[in-house]
């Protein structure tokens, strides 16, 4: 099977409800209100409460209280309370998957670990609206929990790198694909938007020179987070060029700044999306 076979399988087990497409189809249609928006957000009490949760978080460092949905998607905007709505709903859908309670949270903490560091990037560039690279890194690599599902056994050898490997490049070797080809389409199964779909698809392209920024950034955050997890005992060099740095100005001392961010920020949001990861700390 190829990366979109898997993806096709995994979105039968791995499905956005009901709710998630209502709100889809309102943000989609431009004469909907706040109003219409928050309406159906308020159905599900749960999501109702991260919205809430996030948004009064330091993620956004609103001055204020927003205590109503329809404040929160009226401050923080409606793309980012859509982001918000596939960030629930993702790691809802991913519940359902059979693996082990300690590998779900380390996955978790990796993927908000990349998260955060490609938002905190993005806002030390000033990259416009830098809280929706929030989502990116978020969903990065949910081509992991797929192949999880199908190989486990071959998902944890992959796991397992020399230091003169690469993750990726041992997902390639042993699947004829990488996890960031089954994460992409995967999204498109789901039908989310193209902007989301092109970073993640490219985000090891190690050819900069028709990649957006926002692929740039993520193939750097990642990359920052893989040498803080997977990849600790590896020559930094190694996992990112200087070229690739200096190709968005980022200095060596803004990643380290990018991972103390990670520190402070990771156990917040985890608590949100993933409670039970909590428990390691």
């Amino acid at each position: 099977m190829n990366a979109p076979e898997y993806a096709e399988k995994a979105s039968e087990i791995f499905v956005l409800s009901d709710s998630f497409i209502r709100i889809k189809e309102l943000i989609d249609n431009e004469s909907s209100t706040i109003d219409d928006i928050a309406d159906v957000i308020l159905l599900d009490p749960a999501l109702a409460g991260t919205i809430l949760k996030l948004s009064n978080s330091s993620f956004f460092n609103y001055p204020g209280q927003i205590d109503t949905i329809s404040k929160a998607v009226l401050i923080i905007g409606i793309t980012e309370v859509y982001n918000l709505v596939i960030a629930y709903f993702t790691t809802k859908a991913f519940r359902k998957i059979k693996a082990d309670p300690e590998y779900l949270n380390d996955f978790w903490e990796r993927s908000v670990d990349c998260a955060l560091t490609v938002k905190f990037l993005g806002t030390k560039l000033s990259v416009p609206n830098a809280e929706r690279l929030f989502i990116l890194g978020l969903l990065h690599n949910l081509g992991e929990l797929v192949m999880h599902q199908f190989m486990p056994e071959k998902v944890e050898t992959c796991k397992q790198v020399n230091s003169d490997e690469l993750p990726w490049t041992k997902q390639l070797q042993s699947f004829g694909f990488s996890y960031a080809d089954v994460t992409a389409e995967l999204l498109k199964q789901w039908q989310l938007p193209y902007s989301l779909i092109e970073p993640i698809r490219d985000q090891d392209d190690e050819d900069f020179e028709h990649s957006t920024d926002e692929t740039k950034l993520l193939y750097i955050a990642k990359r920052v987070m893989t040498l803080n997890h997977e990849c600790k005992s590896h020559d930094p060099s190694a996992v990112i060029t200087d070229d690739k740095l200096d190709s968005l100005a980022v200095q060596k001392e803004l990643l380290r700044d990018a991972s103390d961010f990670c520190d402070m920020e990771r156990l917040s949001i985890l608590a949100v999306l993933n409670p039970s990861a909590c428990m390691l700390y």
